[in-house]
Order: C-alpha cells, then sequence, then structure tokens
C-alpha cells in the first residue's frame, strides 16, 4: 500500500489531442479537513489505512497540494440537456487530477468535484457545498451495495470557504472514483464540432482502456456501440427495479461504460408512483421514473448519431433495438426475483404490471412492500393478515390479488425459505431515503458533526441485512419527508 505521494498515477487522457481538456489546477480553498474517508476506495487505489492522519492528506485531495504525478486537466464535452443541446457545458466545476492504476494492473479516475473555475464554467464558480457532496457520497456507495453500476467516492473534503446558492452555504468538495468519466456528450462534443477525426480517436481510446476485449475486433466500432447499448439498458433496468430516479438524465451524464454518473437531485420512489420526480427544477416530468427507459433509448440516439462516422446506420438502427430488448429482459428477469418466481409463465408480466398499478393506487411504500412480501407463505397464516392490517388498506383488489399471489407461488418448485433467501437478494430492507440524507446533512451543517456520513454509509453497505439494531431505518420515511424534492443547485 502506498503513500499519497506514492500512488502510481498513468495519466491516459491527458496524452490524448490538446482540445479534449484544458490543463488546469484547482483553485486553492480555506482550511481543508478531511470530513469523511471511505477505506473501501482507497483499498482499490492502494493507498493506506494510516493516510488518513496524514496532517496533509486534506491539502492533497482538496487540490490544494499537488499530487506527485498526478496531471490536473477539465475534462471536455457538451451534451443535451432536458432535450436541447447545450455546446456550452464540460467540467465546469471539476477536475480529473489523474488517473490511478493499482496493483492488479486496473486504473481509476481520481475526479474532484468543486474544484474551481476552468474555462467551462460559464458564469458560475466552480464550487460544491457540503450538502451535495455528502448526498453524492452516500448515494454513489449505497448504490454500489445494491449491485448497481456507479462512480464510487472516496472522500468529502469539507473547507471554511462560502459558498452563494440559494442562501450562503457551506463549502466542501469531493473525490469521485470511476474507471473512465467519459460521456455520450463527450462524442457529442467533436460531432456538433464537426471533428471527426477526433471521434475515432475518442473511440479507439475508450476501446483500448475499457472494452478491451473487443479492440483486435474488425467491427470493434459496431460492437462497442453495441456493447454500450448493452450495458445502458441493463444500468436502467436496474435503476427501475430499485426505484432510483436519477432526477437529471441529460446526455452529458450518461456514462460510457454505463455508471451511474453525477448525483444531483436524485431519489427512490417510496410510496410508489410511476411519476415520480425528485428534482424540483423538472416541471415537466422529462426525467420523471417511469420516463427513464425511454430517456435511456433517446440518450443512446444521440449518442448512434455522433458515431455515425465511425458506424453505418444499420449499426445504429440495431444498437438502438438491442437496448430495447436487453432493458425488458432485464427488467423482468430482475422483478420475477422480487417475487420470487424462480420461473417464467403466462401472464407473470402483465402481473408484475398490475401489481404495480395497485400500489401506486394505495400509496403503499415500494420497498417496504417487497421486503415484506418474502414473508408470505404459500397457506395463508396469521402474519399476512397482520401485515395487511398495518398496510391501513382494506380493499377487494388488495385482498384479491394476494389471493393470485399465492396462487402464482403455488406453481413454484421453491419453498418458503428458499423462495424467501431469493426475494430478500434483490429486496432491500434498507434504501438511501432522501430524509435521512437530510438528517445526516443537518449534523454536518449544524453541528460540525461529521462521523454520521461515514455511520450511515456502513450501515448501507449491507442493503439486503437485517440489522435490527437500525430497523428506524428501514420503514417508511416521516410523513414530513415523503413529498421531499431536491434542487439542482449543488
Amino acid at each position: 500500500m502506498n503513500k499519497i505521494d506514492k500512488l502510481n498515477f498513468d495519466n491516459t487522457y491527458s496524452q490524448l489531442p490538446d482540445n479534449f481538456y484544458q490543463e488546469v489546477k484547482p483553485t486553492a480553498v480555506k482550511n481543508p479537513f478531511l470530513a469523511a474517508f471511505n477505506q473501501d476506495c482507497a483499498n482499490l487505489i492502494d493507498l493506506c489505512t494510516s493516510e488518513k492522519e496524514n496532517p496533509k492528506i486534506a491539502e492533497y485531495l482538496s487540490g490544494n497540494l499537488g499530487i506527485p504525478g498526478s496531471n490536473p486537466i477539465a475534462m471536455y464535452y457538451t451534451g443535451h440537456q432536458f432535450g436541447v443541446y447545450n455546446p456550452n457545458i464540460g467540467d465546469g466545476r471539476a477536475i480529473l487530477l489523474g488517473e490511478v492504476r493499482n496493483k492488479k494492473n486496473k486504473k481509476y479516475d481520481l475526479h474532484l468535484k468543486g474544484s474551481g473555475r476552468t474555462r467551462f464554467s460559464r458564469q458560475f464558480d466552480g464550487r460544491a457545498v457540503m450538502r451535495s457532496t455528502i448526498r453524492e457520497y452516500l448515494c454513489s456507495e449505497a448504490m454500489f451495495s445494491l449491485g448497481i453500476p456507479t462512480t464510487r467516492a472516496l472522500c468529502i473534503i469539507g473547507n471554511e470557504d462560502k459558498v452563494e446558492r440559494e442562501k450562503s452555504e457551506p463549502g466542501a468538495s469531493l473525490i469521485r472514483m470511476a474507471e473512465t468519466h467519459v460521456r455520450f456528450g463527450s462524442f457529442e462534443a467533436f460531432y456538433y464540432d464537426k471533428d471527426y477525426e477526433n471521434i475515432k480517436i475518442l473511440a479507439d481510446y475508450v476501446i483500448e482502456n475499457n472494452f478491451i476485449e473487443i479492440k483486435k475486433e474488425d467491427n470493434k466500432y459496431k460492437l462497442f456501440i453495441i456493447k454500450v447499448a448493452e450495458r445502458t439498458a441493463e444500468l436502467i433496468a436496474k435503476w427501475q427495479v430499485f426505484g432510483f430516479t436519477h432526477g437529471v438524465m441529460n446526455t452529458d451524464n450518461m456514462s460510457i461504460t454505463s455508471l451511474t454518473l453525477d448525483y444531483g437531485p436524485y431519489g427512490f420512489v417510496e410510496e410508489f408512483k410511476q411519476e415520480y420526480i425528485p428534482n424540483h427544477s423538472d416541471h415537466f416530468g422529462r426525467y420523471s421514473y417511469q420516463n427513464q427507459p425511454s430517456i435511456g433509448y433517446w440518450n443512446l440516439g444521440k449518442l448512434v448519431q455522433a458515431l455515425q462516422t465511425v458506424i453505418s446506420s444499420d449499426e445504429g438502427v440495431e444498437a438502438l433495438e438491442t437496448y430495447k430488448n436487453v432493458y425488458f429482459n432485464s427488467y423482468y428477469d430482475l422483478m420475477f426475483k422480487k417475487f420470487g418466481f424462480q420461473k417464467q409463465v403466462e401472464k407473470d408480466r402483465k402481473f408484475i404490471d398490475n401489481t404495480l398499478e395497485i400500489l401506486e393506487k394505495f400509496e403503499i411504500d415500494y420497498t417496504v412492500f417487497f421486503r415484506k412480501l418474502s414473508n408470505f407463505k404459500k397457506v395463508k397464516n396469521k402474519a399476512e393478515d397482520q401485515y395487511l392490517k398495518k398496510l391501513s388498506v382494506t380493499s377487494p383488489d388488495l385482498s384479491e390479488w394476494f389471493e393470485k399471489y399465492r396462487e402464482r407461488l403455488k406453481k413454484e418448485t421453491l419453498g418458503d425459505n428458499e423462495r424467501k433467501d431469493l426475494m430478500d437478494s434483490v429486496n432491500p430492507k434498507y434504501i438511501l431515503r432522501n430524509y435521512i440524507c437530510e438528517q445526516v446533512i443537518r449534523e454536518a451543517e449544524d453541528n460540525k458533526n461529521y462521523d454520521e456520513i461515514d455511520r450511515i454509509r456502513k450501515i448501507f453497505k449491507n442493503p439486503f441485512d437485517e440489522q435490527p439494531e437500525h430497523e428506524e431505518l428501514a420503514i417508511e420515511s416521516p410523513d414530513w419527508a415523503k413529498d421531499l424534492v431536491i434542487s439542482c443547485s449543488s
């Protein structure tokens, strides 16, 4: 394991042509301090556990001190924001400090969010606030533990600067880790610039570094877009199954390796609602929960368009069809497990869709419902009656549904205990509800208590476990928190 000043950097992106990025150093912050440190991520880059106590660690990770071997750059990209092309984006408040290669030869970007102004900042200050860094730190790690592809979070660095948003807020920055930060919008930038040679250079770079299994194939660009389509479809299927709603699915927020990227006004569906919108700026519901699969398709179409100089139109159409097929198969395969169905029988998909309609009609908590469902037996029992009472719903619709569900379970060969294990493996007990993040934020901002950040992170490392000592975090949100929406401001 290495000290912070001995990390093994291999800065490949900064070896690309100059118009892929801007070389820029982070803007210094006042009195940085380590507010949270994730040893799990530190291990990925062979960073010593003891470095958490290094008196200079916050200076290095905030960007105040350059880490030896790093080469800070702001990446160039554009993209469609709420369906409209914006040529003026890029890393406006984030800097790729460098790329660290570990002893297993796996490479990770160290991406500093809240690093100050770059030439892509437009009129903005390039800063981040404690509130948004806590939300990204906690949710990216919670998503990883759910098995959803995502960027990771190494640490939060607080500082004594004040950042002006709707009000004056404490400043902070976050080190985000990923295999790459190339986005759909990275390709769009060169397409709209009519810089077609750089599209090929970027495609070759991504294939060489992130799709190595196809780099020697004659039809590697076709295979590339097909694999992006498959992975994107699988990612969004998992979002839907777990109730995660990104909030801002712009093409510049779509990872080329299909990671959940850029945590802003996200949220998990609670009382089930297909039109759930966590982002209070999304006035027309473009990025609602129910729209995410179609937006993924739309965004992929923009990537296909940007790659039209390296793939044929037929290959682009094939990629889009692949997305649709993989999405529906991935989604229902996971939903079968949520219901405890080991095999598919006729009308299962319709039964699943009808179930969601019932959950929405009676405003039933999505996560709690499915977690409790694993306790049901093929033979009616008192626990079922008690659960129905807890739902506070007495309806022929619901009673009829449970009878149909019981009949469907009788077609399964799994016993009740084996079925419960299957269901509990995809039905988390713990999801990171927005009110939990809000409570952590209040502790940090109001009481300067940062211990709660990593306490919550560690609880959500095991979302499928019972953890009876944390039962209060596994129940429905309190009434005051059920309609929380989040600002894009960060």
